[in-house]
């Protein structure tokens, strides 16, 4: 069975901010809202009925969905935001959001794609499933994370949409958007220059700070001892997992060492690089397996691994059961209070 669209519980908070900026009291939707922890998947017609009752509110206004895309922060994407900030330019930035995509809407249907001078992401027209109220916030946020991240960026070349839009959503998409907005594509697209993929991203945001901590925290535990080469190498780890290339060749390359040299230093840990790639990945399993809001397939995709079953197999290798049944074993112990 295909993956059905959702988004996360983290996505709901964009209402809830907008709400309070404009200080609208709004109970009922409030109430409704506070049913959804950061962590949940909320289906997609859930999403956009609290949509649709939070635009009600501001019915006055050509495109409320705009200013309700423009609230966001990493921590409304959830890991996905943090995995984002975590590259060091656009360019890496736009292929980590095609790479996990999956984390927050269940599904991976962006593209990237080389248009001359330009660079086009887009996404196929199921992503409609949204709504152009939905769609208008997701790209609004997209947009507004990136002028976010650098100062004074350039703006995009073009925005479509596979909705038709009215003359005052589109005047009011065109002044937040600056530039041409066109509607009843085939796709939804953003382009860019293709200078944008050089810019540089900062990496100040203190919730990135704190997963690559765990993360660092988790890595470190798999090789206790660790000396300054090796805490380098578990970094370089991270990066190669979140690109898919984490092979004993690209680490060397990223690390400007020879693969045999690399080789020789794990060996006096007495670990070949896959033993030790295994005991990495292991320590990143446990911890992602500890949120509710990674699903199998997300802990796969984060650890590297091609498909879910090929992560239900190694894990099960490492650990000696499946990770579904580590999560539950793990989740009755806390509950009894036994961990």
């Amino acid at each position: 069975m295909a993956a059905m669209m959702r988004v996360t519980g983290a996505w709901t908070g964009l209402l809830s901010d907008w709400l309070d900026q404009r200080g609208l009291p709004a109970i009922e939707l409030r109430a409704r809202l506070s049913r959804w922890a950061a962590d949940d998947i909320v289906p997609l017609p859930v999403w956009s009925d609290l949509l649709s009752a939070g635009m009600a509110l501001a019915s006055d206004e050509a495109a409320p969905e705009l200013a309700i895309g423009a609230m966001v922060q990493p921590r409304h994407v959830g890991v996905l935001g943090y995995l984002v900030l975590a590259a060091d330019t656009l360019g890496e930035a736009m292929l980590a959001y095609q790479r996990y995509e999956k984390l927050f809407y269940g599904v991976g249907l962006a593209e990237l794609t080389g248009l001359g001078d330009q660079i086009e992401m887009r996404w196929a027209k199921q992503t409609a499933e949204l709504g152009q109220d939905g769609d208008g916030v997701a790209i609004a946020a997209l947009i507004t994370f990136m002028r976010n991240q650098v100062p004074d960026p350039p703006p995009p070349t073009l925005v479509s949409f596979a909705h038709p839009l009215t003359d005052a959503r589109r005047t009011a998409y065109e002044q937040f958007f600056q530039c041409p907005v066109q509607d009843n594509d085939s796709h939804i697209r953003v382009r860019f220059p293709l200078g944008y993929l050089q810019i540089r991203m900062p990496h100040a945001d203190p919730g990135l700070k704190a997963l690559l901590d765990r993360q660092a925290e988790a890595l470190l535990r798999a090789l206790p001892g660790s000396d300054d080469f090796d805490r380098a190498l578990q970094q370089v780890l991270l990066r190669l997992l979140a690109d898919g290339e984490a092979t004993l060749e690209r680490a060397a390359s990223v690390m400007h060492l020879a693969p045999r040299t690399l080789q020789r230093r794990l060996a006096k840990h007495g670990l070949s690089w896959q033993q030790w790639l295994d005991r990495n990945r292991e320590q990143l399993a446990r911890q992602y397996l500890q949120d509710r809001g990674l699903g199998l397939s997300d802990i796969a995709l984060l650890l590297g691994f091609s498909e879910q079953s090929a992560f239900n197999r190694a894990f099960r290798r490492w650990v000696g059961v499946s990770p579904g049944r580590y999560r539950r074993d793990a989740e009755r112990m806390q509950r009894s209070g036994g961990i």
